[in-house]
């Protein structure tokens, strides 16, 4: 630990308190002399992540965030390897004001005019990044974060490159299983970013109503309901175009799924 902190500071960093974590990382604040202000560093331990995820995920997520520069996504600003090589420190943007799901579970659902604005966010971060061949295939309330109420998308961990030409198939299960798409449950080669789309529906779901619109308890349950489409709760009132914007996200028929630059022009983000 006092090593690490060592290596953090030679390299201009201050390390702080852990303020989030994942399989095979934790992230804590630090205060940047380089920059003048706090930063969250990512730290990965590469002892105790699986080799799929030291030699094939790893090395892409490295690759692909420092192909991203948006006002709507996590900045990383450096990316340092402990010199015996069991670690990695990604140096990244600082959000203060906590993921959607944390404020969600905190105040309660979002008001329609709320979760427009950052659904609005969302959407132009995922437009750019597929408008660049990026696909994130791991979109969740957890890796939306807030600063100073705007929108910032993080954690490219399961992002792949793909094509901007032509329509690419995945065939590797990415994600948290509540989130994900029919298809991918299903095992069937996917589109990667028809299956952001359908995340996309989802965290809209949970920004209105504080609830998943499909509970992943029982998979094959959770599928026919997928088929069938969502079920507004009772107490939820929306308006229709915003109803209609959840259910041509939350399309099982990949066919009839809208891609990223159809829902951008949907009317329900036009009325802000």
């Amino acid at each position: 630990m006092e090593e690490e902190k060592n290596f953090l500071l030679f390299n201009g960093y201050q390390l702080g308190k852990k303020i989030g974590e994942g399989s095979y990382s934790i992230v804590k604040k630090a205060y940047s002399l380089k920059l003048g202000r706090k930063v969250a560093i990512k730290i990965i331990d590469k002892m105790e992540g699986p080799k799929d995820f030291i030699h094939r995920f790893l090395p892409r997520e490295q690759q692909i965030v420092g192909l991203l520069h948006h006002k709507n996504i996590i900045e990383t600003y450096e990316i340092l390897e402990a010199s015996n090589g069991t670690k990695l420190y990604m140096v990244m943007e600082l959000a203060n004001g906590g993921d959607i799901y944390e404020v969600i579970h905190k105040s309660g659902a979002m008001s329609e005019d709320q979760a427009r604005v950052l659904f609005q966010q969302l959407a132009e971060a995922i437009r750019y990044l597929h408008s660049i061949g990026v696909a994130h295939r791991d979109l969740k309330c957890e890796n939306a974060l807030l600063d100073h109420g705007v929108l910032k998308l993080t954690d490219f961990g399961f992002a792949k490159l793909v094509p901007t030409t032509h329509k690419e198939l995945s065939q590797t299960f990415c994600g948290s299983t509540a989130y994900a798409a029919p298809e991918i449950l299903q095992g069937k080669p996917y589109d990667s970013r028809k299956g952001d789309i359908w995340s996309m529906g989802v965290v809209l779901y949970v920004m209105l109503s504080g609830s998943l619109p499909f509970q992943d308890s029982n998979i094959p349950k959770m599928l026919l309901h997928q088929q069938k489409g969502i079920t507004l709760p009772r107490n939820l009132h929306v308006s229709e175009e915003c109803h209609a914007l959840m259910k041509q996200l939350l399309e099982a028929d990949t066919q009839t799924r809208p891609y990223i630059n159809e829902v951008i022009c949907h009317p329900w983000l036009k009325n802000q």
